[in-house]
Parts: structure tokens; C-alpha cells; sequence
């Protein structure tokens, strides 16, 4: 692997949680860009991510309390699986990393009006190719769900065809938005597309249960047990949460029009296959489709694993959704904010300010994502039972079995959340090869993993409810070890690539923070216990206290303990909010 020719350090070194200058170097052949550092569109993608994982969390909240953690849902978890792994392999991962690149690319290299022509044609190439995908997807849905849900019963796979046909198209309606995301990105608009996933959240959700309501009738809401085939309303009721679904996709992409037509871009309706920037983006795509979402793809192996687990689907789905939460606010945000500045940095060759630039959104990466890590493990069963648990068809044990799996999912959340900022940077290299390489051995493992834990956790916490006991719990773990196995290796070839990361300033600030997320863990769960054994009714208004006090003085005990420990990182981070609050000038 050839090493990347050493540079002298440019006159500006990017500071990652430092505001930007007022000033640019002037560039009148090229087209004018906004600039930003990665801390403070991090900081605006982080917000409008927030928003929108808050509504994922509702969603989640209103699928709990109507269809509980049984066969509507099992059904509809698997159906969605389909196409939002393909959105990641065709959409927003792989193509969004690729498409900022080549974009960058040609803005800097050549002119404007042919980086608007490219992002008509990768436009109009993926509507056409996708198009395909769709169809044949939905003519073979029964053949997919049979695959990857092996242990559903005939009429819970029949559901699940239906439910995965109706939201096949998703995956193109998300593929345009994450081009149009890509275009907005390097142009310094991260608020907009950031907030795209608020807007499908919003719509999906009000008209999903809006046609939940109009094709039943309202009646499946007095539906039998879970284990039970439900009747005809409730199951007409969840394929009304599907069509919502697919028109929250289209609101996702039509919310980010109106942002493109203002930084330029104009549709031409053009294809070309053979164009040099179509095939520049499908040649980084293509290795890039595994490079970027090896975790997906995992999941998928992994609802294959817990098929036959009355529940294990939905218990792994819940706890994913609330693992995705400090990834989406985090780890996607500072990644996000880092993809345009590394690719413009890697085609100037600024290869110092890369280095500086990867190591410190690594080290954000870490500051943000291992406390939440230690919090979910400790505090999941509060958390959960206060988001979940409302009296409806998600009950205490599924509470118990979901906090199981979001432990095991939090073992690999670092890794996950810097997965984000890695894989992107070898895009922004030119090197789609390399993470493609590592993702392909990460399933293989991940596979092996997941069938190993399963097997040995199978044998713990075995009642007649729960006749496999935590097998599903071994399914999560085996996630997160090839999450973490995952981002070592991208480290590693990272460091070869580029000579050097800063690997010991990284070292040195993870001890630390690991230090402080560990006092930060113990006093969680001793206040936790304090208020659980002091207070017996569980009521709505004692779960928040259960659950918020522990986390209010967890977070106080964390920041004072990184400062005490000196963590660089969060007097950086201070420092930039008391600019931007205007409590400090400069």
C-alpha cells in the first residue's frame, strides 16, 4: 500500500473545537465554499440529530405501547431490516461518503458546472438502478424474509412480505436524499440534511398512525396475546405504520429541495454510466457498500440468529434504537461534520491538518460516546422501563430482556461511533479498498460470533417464559466485539496509511476519559439503587426520578472528574459553547 508523500504544514492548522477564522485564503479560480471547522458542524448536526433521535425514540415509544414486543412487531422489524440495510449499502453510508468525495473533487479540480452536471448524473444513475433493485425486491420479499427469519410462522412471514413490499421503495427515496445531503454537506449546510431524518420521523409517525387508525378501524388496539396470530385489524393497523413509513422516506428527500436550488443546483435530465465522475463515485462505492456498513449488515445476520426467539427481534430493535441515540448525536455528527474537511484537506494535500484533524474527531468521538456507553449498561432498566413501559403491550420482562441487550450493544458503542469518523477518512484517501476488506472479515466473524454467544448465553436465564434464555443478549455482544475488532484494524491501517495518528495523545485521552466514565458509572449506579430501594410504587412520575437523578449526577461527576484529570477535550468543548453563548469573546 503506497504511503502518502509528506507535505509541510500549511500556515493554517485547522483546531477542531476552535471557532474558524474570519478570514480565507482567497481562491478566485475556484468556487466559493463556506467553511467551517468539524467541532462547530458537529455541534449543529449533533442538535439537529438530537431532534430527530428524540422523535425516533417517540416512534419507538408509540410501536411499544400499540403493538408491544410480539408477533406485529417482530413482523414489522423485519421488514423494515430489508430496505434500511440496503439504504445503508446503497444510500446513506456508501454513497454519501463516496459522492463527498468525487463532488469535493470536482468543485476544487475542475469548475462548478461540472460538479452540478455529476450530481445529476449520480442522481439520475441511482434512480434507474435502484428502480430495478426495488422491483425485484418486491417480487422476491417472501424469499427474503424466508432467509434472514427462519423461525417466523407461516402467517408472521406472510405479514412480514406484505410490510417489506410496501417498503421496499424507501431505499430509493433515501438514496436521493443522501445525495442531496452530500451536495448540501460541501457546501456548508449541515443543519438542513441533518434535520431530514426529523422530518421523516415527524411524518412517519403521524401518518402512520393516522392510516393505522383509517384501515382498522381503530380496532387493533383490543387485540389477543402477542404469541397469538392477531386479527385482520391489528394487522391491517401495522401495515398502516408501514405506509407512513415509505411517505416519511419521500418527505425526507422533498425537505432538501428547496436547500439545493438555493446553493446552485439545477436538475438536467441526463444518463451516462460511462461518465467519468459516475464511475469515480461507483468505483468508491462498491468496496465502500461493505466498508461503511459492516454493523448493518451484521444486524441482518443477526436477526437470523433471534428469529425464532418469540421477541428477540423487537428486544434487539428497541435497544439498537436507543444504542443509535449517542451514535446519531455523536459519533454520525462528528463524522458527518469531518467527511467534506477531510476530503478537501486530502485533495489540497494538507496532510498534516488531515492527521490533526482525524486524531482530534476521534478524541471527540471518545468524549461524547464512552460516558453514554457506561450509562446505558448501568442505567438501561430505568431508562427503558421509563421510555417503553406505559402500561400497553410492552411489559416488565420485556424491559429486563431489552436492558440485557442494550448492555450488550453499549460494550461496542465507542467503536461503532469512531467506525463513522475512520471508514469516511480512507474515502477521502482514495481507499475504499481497505474497509471493504476489514467489513468483509468483521460479517464473517460476526456470524461466527453471534452463533458462538448465542449458544453459550442460551444456557443463563432459562424460564418457561423465556425458554432460550439471554441467547439474544449473545447476539448483541457478538456486535459490538466486531464493532471494536472493526475499528481497531481501520486504526491500524489508518496509522500505516498515513505514517502516524497521534496515537499517543489518543491513548492518553481515552485512559482518562475511561477513568472518569468509571467513577461517572459508580455513582449512577449507587444513586440508582438508593432511590429504586427508597421508593416502591412505579409510578410515571418516580421513573423519571429513577431514572434522570442518576444521569444529572452522573453527568456532574463525569465533567468535574475530566477536568480534574485534565482532559483537554472538554475545556475545548466549553470554551466553544461560552463562544457561541457569548459568554467568552474570542
Amino acid at each position: 500500500m503506497n504511503e502518502i508523500k509528506e507535505t509541510f504544514p500549511s500556515e493554517e492548522t485547522p483546531e477542531l473545537l476552535a471557532e474558524p477564522e474570519t478570514h480565507s485564503e482567497p481562491q478566485p479560480e475556484k468556487p466559493a465554499t463556506k467553511q467551517t471547522s468539524v467541532a462547530k458542524s458537529a455541534g449543529i448536526v449533533s442538535i439537529a440529530v438530537m431532534f430527530s433521535r428524540v422523535l425516533g425514540l417517540a416512534r419507538e415509544m408509540i410501536f411499544a405501547r400499540y403493538f408491544g414486543a410480539g408477533f406485529l412487531n417482530d413482523a414489522y422489524q423485519v421488514a423494515f431490516r430489508i430496505p434500511n440495510v440496503l439504504r445503508d449499502l446503497f444510500a446513506e453510508g456508501a454513497l454519501s461518503a463516496a459522492f463527498v468525495k468525487v463532488f469535493t473533487d470536482y468543485q476544487i479540480n475542475k469548475s462548478e458546472r461540472e460538479a452540478w452536471k455529476l450530481a445529476s448524473l449520480v442522481m439520475n444513475a441511482l434512480a434507474v438502478v435502484l428502480s430495478i433493485i426495488t422491483i425485484l425486491g418486491i417480487l422476491f420479499s417472501r424469499q427474503f424474509v424466508d432467509l434472514i427469519a427462519k423461525g417466523f410462522s407461516p402467517e408472521k412471514a406472510a405479514l412480514a412480505t406484505t410490510l417489506t413490499q410496501i417498503m421496499f421503495p424507501f431505499i430509493l427515496l433515501v438514496a436521493l436524499a443522501a445525495v442531496a445531503m452530500g451536495v448540501l454537506n460541501t457546501k456548508g449546510i449541515f443543519g438542513i440534511p441533518a434535520s431530514a431524518s426529523t422530518v421523516f420521523n415527524i411524518v412517519s409517525i403521524f401518518v402512520g398512525l393516522g392510516m393505522a387508525y383509517w384501515l382498522s378501524g381503530g380496532g387493533w388496539l383490543n387485540t389477543a396475546s402477542e404469541d397469538a396470530v392477531p386479527p385482520s385489524a391489528a394487522q391491517w393497523a401495522i401495515i398502516g405504520m408501514a405506509i407512513g413509513t415509505l411517505i416519511g422516506g419521500a418527505a425526507q428527500f422533498l425537505m432538501q429541495v428547496p436547500s439545493l436550488y438555493r446553493v446552485g443546483f439545477r436538475f438536467s435530465p441526463i444518463l451516462s454510466f460511462t461518465d467519468e465522475g459516475v464511475r469515480k463515485v461507483m468505483a468508491l462505492m462498491a468496496p465502500a457498500i461493505l466498508g461503511t456498513s459492516a454493523v448493518q449488515i451484521n444486524v441482518l445476520v443477526n436477526t437470523f440468529f433471534v428469529s425464532d426467539i418469540n421477541g428477540g427481534i423487537s428486544w434487539l430493535g428497541y435497544a439498537f434504537r436507543l444504542m443509535q441515540f449517542p451514535i446519531g448525536v455523536f459519533g454520525v455528527a462528528v463524522g458527518t461534520a469531518s467527511v467534506p474537511v477531510l476530503s478537501r484537506m486530502a485533495s489540497e494535500g494538507k496532510f498534516d491538518d488531515f492527521r490533526q484533524t482525524l486524531s482530534s474527531s476521534l478524541k471527540l468521538v471518545f468524549l461524547l460516546t464512552l460516558p453514554s456507553a457506561c450509562g446505558l449498561i448501568v442505567l438501561g432498566q430505568p431508562i427503558i422501563s421509563l421510555i417503553y413501559e406505559h402500561g400497553g403491550k410492552f411489559t416488565a420482562a420485556d424491559t429486563n430482556m431489552t436492558a440485557y441487550a442494550l448492555a450488550g450493544y453499549a460494550i461496542g458503542l465507542t467503536g461503532y461511533a469512531a467506525i463513522k469518523v475512520l471508514s469516511p477518512a480512507f474515502y477521502a484517501l482514495n481507499d475504499a479498498k481497505t474497509p471493504m476488506i476489514i467489513a468483509l472479515c468483521s460479517i464473517a466473524v460476526n456470524a461466527l460470533a453471534s452463533y458462538g454467544f448465542r449458544q453459550v448465553l442460551g444456557n443463563y436465564g432459562v424460564t418457561e417464559a423465556t425458554p432460550y434464555g439471554y441467547g439474544h443478549v449473545g447476539v448483541a455482544l457478538a456486535t459490538s466485539s466486531v464493532a471494536l475488532v472493526n475499528f481497531f484494524a481501520l486504526a491500524l491501517m489508518m496509522r500505516k496509511r498515513i505514517s502516524r495518528i497521534g496515537g499517543g495523545e489518543i491513548i492518553s485521552a481515552f485512559v482518562k476519559i475511561a477513568i472518569a466514565s468509571a467513577i461517572m458509572s459508580a455513582v449512577c449506579y449507587s444513586s440508582y439503587h438508593f432511590l429504586a430501594n427508597q421508593f416502591g410504587a412505579k409510578t410515571l412520575t418516580f421513573k423519571f426520578v429513577e431514572a434522570l437523578v442518576p444521569i444529572a449526577l452522573g453527568g456532574i461527576t463525569f465533567v468535574g472528574m475530566a477536568k480534574i484529570l485534565r482532559v483537554n477535550e472538554v475545556n475545548n468543548l466549553y470554551n466553544s459553547f461560552a463562544r457561541k453563548l457569548g459568554l467568552k469573546n474570542g
